[in-house]
């Protein structure tokens, strides 16, 4: 009585998929386990830090000599290691970060969407701001400005009221303030006429003359940035690594010189395996003859 062979069971369509010699399949393979990686690493950065973008890229020199363009920023939830503290709370209490008083705020000015990641022709919004806390106001309050004349170079001790008259700064005792005779301890404090329909924070870059509040937001002709809202708030910066911020900067470019790298990679593996096939059919008809 013959018996019939037991068929063999096909592997499946995930077995083929890791084992499959096919370029294009492996190439594939190669990017689902990138994409992987980029994931958990993106959960376990969003867990730790509470917040989203959980990672930010100085891109401008407004926060100079504190943090410099290239700085890769680890961003927290305004809650986490202890409340927001701005410059004035901070000074209350002793509390700095990167070299002066209050913690340095992630936030998207009047709500602005902010992209994940920024492709070029194709994104639109606006990245996140990166600048000190200054102060927080109520709503009904008089906005003010922060004026720093030595920006980054000498961080203020203390700001004192002054106003502005014909362009110039002018103290409470009618002194005009000049860079010649302006004390590098002191800021300059001025209320403007503008009056926030909410309560916020005031922002200021520490190596800008003066605060956010009450200029002109740039992406948007003749809208006014206004206080920060807690919801605006993204985070605040933990701490930073230098010139590593380069890399998701240049996302973009860096991902096509990756693909590109994979590929060509592939193909070099590719000749190579069809290269020693060949040898093999060769030797084996050598050893025929």
């Amino acid at each position: 009585m013959s018996r019939t062979k037991p068929e063999e069971s096909k592997p499946g369509l995930w077995e083929r998929f890791k084992t499959s010699k096919n370029p294009w399949v492996s190439l594939a393979r190669e990017l689902v386990w990138v994409a992987g990686v980029v994931g958990g690493i993106a959960l376990a950065l969003f867990l730790v830090s509470g917040t989203w973008p959980a990672v930010v890229t100085i891109e401008s020199e407004s926060m100079v000599p504190h943090m410099q363009v290239g700085d890769l920023v680890f961003v927290v939830s305004a809650d986490r290691f202890g409340d927001l503290q701005s410059w004035a709370s901070g000074k209350e209490q002793g509390y700095q970060k990167y070299d002066d008083y209050g913690d340095v705020l992630i936030y998207r000015p009047n709500d602005a969407p902010n992209p994940p990641v920024y492709i070029p022709f194709l994104t639109t919004g606006v990245h996140p701001i990166i600048h000190r806390a200054m102060d927080r106001i109520d709503a009904g309050e008089n906005i003010p400005k922060y004026y720093n004349l030595y920006r980054g170079q000498v961080t203020p001790v203390r700001y004192v009221p002054a106003t502005i008259q014909n362009n110039s700064l002018v103290l409470e005792d009618g002194t005009i303030v000049t860079p010649e005779n302006a004390n590098p301890e002191n800021g300059y404090l001025v209320k403007t006429s503008l009056i926030t329909p909410h309560p916020g924070y005031i922002t200021k870059g520490d190596n800008n003359l003066v605060s956010d509040q009450g200029g002109y937001l740039s992406s948007v002709p003749g809208e006014i940035i206004m206080p920060v809202k807690d919801e605006w708030v993204v985070g605040k910066a933990l701490f930073s690594i230098p010139f590593l911020g380069y890399l998701p900067l240049n996302i973009v470019p860096v991902a096509i010189i990756l693909i590109a790298l994979m590929l060509a990679w592939e193909y070099y593996a590719g000749k190579k395996e069809r290269g020693r096939k060949e040898g093999k059919v060769r030797l084996k008809g050598k050893k025929q003859k």
